[in-house]
């Protein structure tokens, strides 16, 4: 199944191969060179790549390595069994051995973070740790110290370079696929979603359905979705609101509250725009614990319908 989505299929195994700053893959080969690497703690947005460049790692200095998403198993237990019989065991191929610890500030940070402390020092002779996240705040201090620390990030200047090299990739997937497309509105998907290349994959094999893209796919990704959202709020219909979250439930919430904060001004009475702030917030925080999302969303919705003002 993994291998019919087009992140897996096309995901990169060696570090040339990823789509990252020329000063980024440098700082990778000189880790892969040694033959040895560090515990590292992968910061940057979703989809930017730190999963991909932590199994391509893994990959090319030959390392066996346990693979963690720590938005699904969270507890004290997942330490105490999977991580410590895996880092503990001997491997039969003499491979070194790495704990990928995805998601890592969805982990508790008052049992799980700190339990990680004594592993990472009572297995350094033979295990290393990388940690991906989302939230480098919501890492605990002790475990930046104890990593390397690499921020996934664009810096403007290296953005066209880094989108024709990404728009490349796309159009030689599309190409691979038989796909037939229209290059402006590629362009424009890429530009609309980047650098969440996750993203721009998933939204293409989506609309790829057809068997086209072309500019049909540019009213899609507009903002009459958002535009519907904000009516059904502005009028308190409940029922469409839900149904609007449940179509839409493969949105980001941090995508979707960050809408809101830019467009406040727009769609609110410029009283209720604190009072949108502080719901925003709370629901963002909450959003790395809670176990469904979708009714997290909901919630937040239900407070901004409920309390605030519309225009």
């Amino acid at each position: 199944m993994n291998q019919y989505l087009w992140v897996e299929k096309y995901r990169p195994s060696t570090i040339d191969e990823c789509i990252l700053p020329e000063s980024m893959k440098k700082t990778f080969r000189e880790f892969i060179d040694s033959g040895e690497l560090p515990n590292f703690l992968f910061c940057g947005g979703a989809g930017v790549g730190k999963t991909t460049v932590a199994k391509a790692l893994c990959n090319e200095i030959g390392a066996e390595y346990l693979f963690i998403n720590g938005s699904e198993e969270s507890g004290i237990d997942v330490l105490r069994n999977k991580i410590k019989s895996f880092a503990s065991s001997v491997s039969l191929t003499d491979a070194k051995k790495v704990v990928i610890l995805d998601e890592a500030d969805y982990l508790n940070p008052n049992s799980t973070q700190p339990a990680l402390r004594g592993f990472i020092e009572e297995f350094s002779n033979n295990c290393r740790f990388i940690f991906t996240c989302n939230f480098k705040n919501r890492i605990i201090e002790p475990l930046h110290s104890r990593c390397a620390v690499i921020e996934f990030k664009v810096d403007n200047k290296d953005k066209p370079t880094i989108m024709g090299a990404f728009y490349k990739r796309v159009v030689g997937i599309l190409k691979s696929e038989n796909i037939a497309f229209e290059p402006k509105v590629v362009v424009e998907l890429v530009t609309k979603y980047f650098p969440d290349y996750r993203r721009i994959l998933n939204e293409l094999q989506r609309y790829s359905v057809s068997g086209t893209i072309d500019a049909g796919l540019l009213v899609n990704i507009g903002d009459e979705s958002y535009t519907e959202l904000v009516k059904y709020l502005k009028t308190k219909n409940f029922t469409e609101v839900r149904k609007w979250v449940g179509k839409n439930s493969d949105t980001e919430s941090t995508e979707l509250f960050r809408k809101f904060y830019d467009k406040a001004i727009d769609i609110l009475e410029q009283g209720s725009i604190p009072q949108l702030v502080l719901i925003l917030a709370e629901y963002q925080y909450k959003a790395a614990f809670v176990a469904d999302r979708e009714i997290n969303t909901m919630a937040a919705l239900t407070e901004i319908m409920a309390q605030l003002k519309f225009k």
